[in-house]
């Protein structure tokens, strides 16, 4: 697997490099900047981007706008947001028209690095990751659709958020894959969300239905 690491902070950006190679993983760029970042992913066509949310030179959403830039023009790449504070909007809007190949995670997360080095070979295979935290907050938008939902069935929603699949759901909240089934058919038809087998297709419900919680009807970049 090959990555680029876009990261201002030398010291994360120097911890990132040692945790992928550490475990197999070719960093082929580090930089510091959205535009060094498209350069890096144009000359080297990674599998993977670790790319940070706000970066030089305004720190406000360098990071986000090089991401939907990079993943309008190399669909097949993984991308992997790192931030500093939960945005449910932010992440949902850069994950809902395609959720294959995206995650969005709280820096903290890259404290348990076998975690996080799990996190990023998922997103290069082309799954999604979301921090729970993050989805929290997008359920939280959510109080007076959710009202429809049991609480087992919201649990259940955040995970499939998440991309788990009906078999790690179940492990996760210790119970049966027959109940999660159930639970899924449940929430796909309160929500009047067509149901799919497909675990992309069901993250990419999740996350618009979430997504469209946003009293403006739109998420608009920060």
């Amino acid at each position: 697997m090959r990555a680029v690491i876009a990261e201002d902070l030398v010291l994360l950006r120097d911890g990132l490099s040692r945790a992928f190679r550490a475990h197999d993983i070719d960093v082929v760029a580090e930089v510091g900047d959205a535009g060094a970042l498209v350069d890096a992913v144009n000359a080297n066509r990674p599998d993977i981007a670790i790319v940070d949310v706000r970066m030089p030179p305004t720190f406000r959403d360098e990071g986000a706008r090089a991401t939907r830039l990079l993943r309008d023009r190399f669909p097949a790449m993984g991308i992997l947001v790192l931030s500093h504070t939960i945005d449910p909007v932010l992440a949902l809007t850069l994950a809902s028209d395609r959720a294959e190949g995206f995650g969005y995670l709280l820096k903290d997360r890259v404290l348990d690095v076998s975690v996080f080095i799990d996190s990023v070979r998922l997103v290069a295979a082309g799954g999604t990751t979301i921090d729970p935290a993050v989805i929290s907050g997008g359920l939280a938008r959510r109080t007076g659709a959710l009202a429809v939902l049991s609480d087992r069935e919201r649990d259940v929603l955040s995970e499939m958020a998440r991309g788990r699949s009906n078999a790690a759901i179940a492990a996760d909240l210790y119970i049966s894959e027959r109940t999660v089934d159930a639970h899924v058919r449940s929430i796909l038809l309160k929500l009047d969300l067509a149901p799919s087998a497909e675990a992309n297709r069901r993250v990419q419900a999740a996350l618009a239905w979430l997504l469209a919680g946003d009293e403006s009807g739109s998420a608009p970049m920060p």
